[in-house]
């Protein structure tokens, strides 16, 4: 796709979005900056800078690293993101799990050890913060 800037100059408007297809299975290790779409098999270790969506016949055997990823299908192994973490109601997810946010549907399958990375909020009692303890020695 090309649209038109100010100095009337024409400029590729580009998405970056990689697809393993359905039927497909890819063994090996892979990074990228670009977002991907998972309908196939993919069995090693996966790094991205981008979203991954994983579609309700896709299936991920090893490690994934990245921001953001939405699992229709299914996950094993480990998987850290340091956004969020969102799986449908037919998502099956087993093995560790690191990431900032998670929002989950009813039905999904989730039999994980997870542990939650993110900004830590304060709690507040009342309107008033309430001062650490300190510890006491004798």
């Amino acid at each position: 796709m090309f649209s038109e800037n100010k100095k009337n100059k024409m400029v590729e408007n580009t998405s970056s979005q990689n697809l393993i297809a359905q039927g497909t299975k890819f063994v090996g290790d892979f990074n990228s900056e670009g977002d991907f779409r998972i309908d196939g098999t993919v069995e090693g270790n996966v790094k991205t800078t981008g979203k991954v969506v994983v579609g309700k016949a896709g299936l991920i055997k090893g490690t994934l690293q990245g921001t953001d990823a939405y699992f229709e299908g299914k996950f094993s192994g480990k998987l850290a993101l340091s956004g969020t973490l969102t799986l449908k109601s037919s998502a099956h997810i087993e093995g560790e799990v690191v990431a900032g946010k998670l929002a989950v549907e009813p039905g999904a399958t989730f039999n994980v050890t997870c542990v939650m990375k993110g900004t830590v909020k304060e709690m507040k009692n009342g309107g008033q913060q309430r001062k650490p303890e300190t510890e006491k020695t004798a």
